[in-house]
């Protein structure tokens, strides 16, 4: 992980391999005109303030995720400075969103990918700034090499190693509110590359047992009670829904319970997430072109398992517990087939019709067991359905509820983070689609409108006047397209920030 430090000293005088500062687009009384954002006072005064139109001419406009480099004036100790766009510049004095300078810290931090040192000279107003800029450095240094030669010490990105350390200019290393955000920061985002790598290992490597066995190790360390059900306590708990999806793999499913209690909590949270560790559709197999990237199926259980351990770590004053719902699904002779009955941990029969809409099934049983302890709130993550990225394309996640106000605060969340989302209904009318006549509900509805068939499966198995919310992550889970502010090629761990901000809203009585 990159080495995150707080520094009021002059950017001239810093070693390090580069000097990052921020350029905004003009204000619409003066557009066109190319804006040096504060934090960068310093470099423009040691280019007579000239630095913008110096930028300029090297074709710099300020746009959000653009790069200029030029050589760093006479007297500084780094040898570059690099600009990152802002996108447009705040009205009046506000200060800089909190997004755009988390997006201009992860661009910064993958541009200088192979370099030991930079120094991060961004708009810092206040302790948020702080930071917004340390979780980009952090995210978009983000790396994943475990399978690279030689491992760990491979040079994964273009042959360059990730920027090793990060100063941020303008952060006092003495302030209470400013070091708590660095701390902050770092713990979320780190947890946040946790679910990264879960989500980019191979799923020769990360079968239902052994995401069971790194949940196990992380519980322990961070003093979170863990308590693992096998093929055999799912089989004698009735939990008939993972059973079913994972019959057909040589991996037995698990159902991981992770328990997070702070001392004076009054409030709790539970958080479900779908783990298909591979997903090949079961006996209703996939087409070919759609398997490639199935080991991100579990995106939904490293969310949760990341945003527990988070919680932890910043020892936030809510119990939540974490249900993650793990299952490979597989096609051979002893899998579920098409027309198949299952008893779900419920008592609820389902008909299942379809063995690639598996996650729903696994989630009905970590949902019921999570409505037994009568939390204040249920939110379950998982990357669903095909149908919410073909409504909200790749890059947002949908949002359902059977609470229109919780629905409401979980959009504020995500929106106040930075991850885009999307509120959703649950029409009421798609629910008779579901009907079958030989058990309680069939796992398929009707096609048009099927990422809202799946939030209304879900929605049978939360328990009575508990309120829920589904948020279905299938678009942004995965990256397949290249790496963009500070989000890398892969695994992205959305909704982690999400999951860790309703916590606090929680723990601080602001639920909704």
């Amino acid at each position: 992980m990159t080495a995150l430090t707080l520094s009021t000293a002059a950017a001239p005088g810093l070693r390090a391999d580069a000097i990052v500062i921020g350029v905004a687009k003009g204000s619409a009384s003066r557009s066109g005109d190319l804006v040096v954002a504060p934090g960068a006072e310093a470099v423009d005064k040691a280019y007579d303030g000239r630095l913008a139109g110096v930028l300029e001419t090297l074709g710099a406009t300020g746009a959000e995720g653009e790069v200029t480099k030029l050589p760093a004036p006479a007297g500084f100790k780094a040898p570059l400075v690099l600009a990152v766009g802002l996108g447009g510049e705040p009205e009046k004095d506000a200060s800089y969103d909190a997004e755009a300078l988390r997006k201009a810290a992860g661009v910064a931090a993958r541009t200088l990918a192979g370099s030991k040192k930079a120094a991060f000279a961004l708009p810092l107003t206040d302790p948020a700034d702080v930071g917004a800029v340390a979780e980009g450095v952090v995210l978009g240094a983000y790396s994943f090499d475990a399978y690279k030669e030689n491992g760990k010490d491979a040079k994964a990105r273009n042959g360059k190693a990730p920027l090793a350390e990060a100063t941020l200019l303008g952060g006092k290393p003495r302030d209470a509110a400013h070091k708590a955000a660095l701390a902050r920061a770092t713990a979320v985002a780190e947890e946040l590359n946790r679910a990264r790598d879960l989500v980019n290992t191979p799923p020769n490597d990360l079968n239902p047992e052994a995401f069971a066995a790194i949940a196990q190790a992380a519980a322990k360390e961070h003093g979170i009670k863990v308590q693992v059900l096998d093929e055999k306590a799912l089989a004698k708990g009735g939990y008939g829904g993972i059973l079913g999806v994972g019959s057909g793999s040589a991996s037995a499913p698990r159902l991981v319970k992770l328990s997070y209690t702070a001392s004076k909590a009054d409030k709790h949270l539970a958080f479900v997430g779908k783990g298909i560790t591979y997903d090949s559709g079961g006996i209703s197999l996939k087409p070919a072109g759609h398997n490639e990237t199935m080991k991100c199926d579990m995106s939904g259980a490293a969310a949760v398992f990341a945003a527990v351990v988070a919680a932890a770590r910043l020892g936030l004053q809510v119990n939540i517990t974490g249900w993650l719902a793990l299952a490979e699904n597989m096609p051979s002779g002893s899998a579920t087939r098409p027309g198949d009955v299952l008893r779900m941990y419920s008592g609820k029969t389902v008909e299942v019709l379809n063995t690639d809409a598996e996650g729903r099934l696994v989630l009905a049983d970590a949902l019921w067991a999570a409505s037994q302890e009568k939390p204040d709130a249920i939110v379950d993550v998982a990357t669903l359905t095909g149908a919410m990225m073909l409504a909200l394309g790749n890059r947002t996640f949908g949002i359902m509820a059977n609470d229109d106000a919780f629905r409401s605060t979980v959009f504020e969340v995500a929106e106040e983070v930075g991850e885009p989302a999307w509120p959703m209904p649950l029409p009421e009318h798609l629910r008779k689609g579901m009907d079958s006549p030989v058990a309680d509900i069939a796992n398929m509805g009707e096609r048009m409108g099927g990422g809202l068939v799946a939030g209304l499966f879900l929605k049978e198995f939360v328990g009575d006047s508990i309120t829920w919310a589904h948020l279905d992550i299938a678009g942004p889970a995965f990256n397949e397209g290249g790496p963009f502010g500070y989000t890398p090629k892969g695994g992205t761990g959305t909704a982690v920030r999400t999951l860790v901000r309703l916590a606090e809203r929680t723990a601080a009585g602001d639920l909704g």
